[in-house]
């Protein structure tokens, strides 16, 4: 556990000195508080509006950032330490490979994590100080569960970026994989599952479609923070496809918690055949 722990620190003081964590945190933050309070600008409003409104807007935007910045975390964790020769260098101290992935994971998913509370919480906060129109537990209970999925979305690509660092023999190579893997989950399983809906119609393999979605951590990620809120299914076209109360929070938490196991298992196991 101590050679974890000690992977976890460098690779934390190492974020932090590149000033991932700072960067991070004003991205989160500054997209954060403007859409809570120019989120209905388009419809003639400026201001905080309602807080499913709120969420639903949030819960887009971290669909794009999260995964982009937790692929650009981890791409090159591996092959990037390969080609440096520092690879090499780690595994000669007593530390096994699992041991070097997981203290990986838990440095850059601590970043993750800083600067996910850090940046949406912000929002909170001015919320909580400039609006009377939600009670303070109501949001903050909203709130606390949107970061907490936010957090556990990003240790998906993240533990997904290591997969694609240990498999992948060049750096470059690994970044063209990251993007694509970005550009399929965020873009293009939606747009297919949407032509997949329009073909079946209303016949027996459209009750299939809602399970689908779980095969995407981005639209479980959605779906999470969909649930909680009757007037936010209008926001969303997912929920015209998975119904409203077909999956429990409790279900898309599981599934969530599983897209980070599988991910971290698979690089792991391949990892360990790796030949360095």
């Amino acid at each position: 556990m101590n050679a974890i722990l000690n992977v976890a620190r460098k690779e934390f003081r190492d974020g932090w000195r590149n000033r991932w964590v700072v960067a991070i945190t004003a991205v989160f933050a500054l997209f954060a508080l403007g859409i809570a309070y120019f989120g209905a600008a388009a419809s003639g409003m400026v201001g905080f509006t309602s807080l499913s409104t709120t969420i639903v807007s949030l819960s887009s935007l971290a669909v794009f950032l999260i995964p982009l910045i937790a692929l650009l975390l981890g791409y090159d964790s591996i092959v990037g330490e390969d080609e440096q020769g520092t690879l090499l260098l780690l595994l000669s101290y007593p530390l096994t490979r699992p041991q070097l992935l997981l203290g990986k994971l838990f440095g850059q998913g601590g970043i993750l994590a800083v600067a996910t509370v850090i940046g949406f919480g912000a929002a909170a906060v001015v919320i909580t100080l400039f609006s009377d129109q939600v009670a303070g537990v109501e949001l903050w209970r909203a709130f606390a569960y949107f970061i907490f999925s936010a957090i556990l979305l990003g240790w998906v690509f993240l533990t997904i970026a290591y997969l694609i660092s240990v498999v992948a023999t060049e750096k470059a190579r690994a970044a063209g994989v990251a993007l694509l893997v970005w550009f399929f989950f965020v873009l293009v399983f939606d747009l297919a599952m949407l032509g997949a809906l329009v073909a079946a119609g209303s016949g027996a393999a459209a009750d299939w479609l809602p399970w689908l979605l779980l095969l995407n951590p981005t639209d479980v990620f959605r779906l999470i923070n969909l649930t909680g809120f009757e007037s936010a299914k209008a926001y969303s076209g997912l929920t015209a496809i998975a119904g409203a109360d077909l999956f429990s929070p409790r279900l898309l938490t599981v599934v969530l918690l599983a897209w980070v196991i599988v991910p971290l298992g698979a690089a792991i196991w391949f990892f360990r055949g790796r030949n360095q």
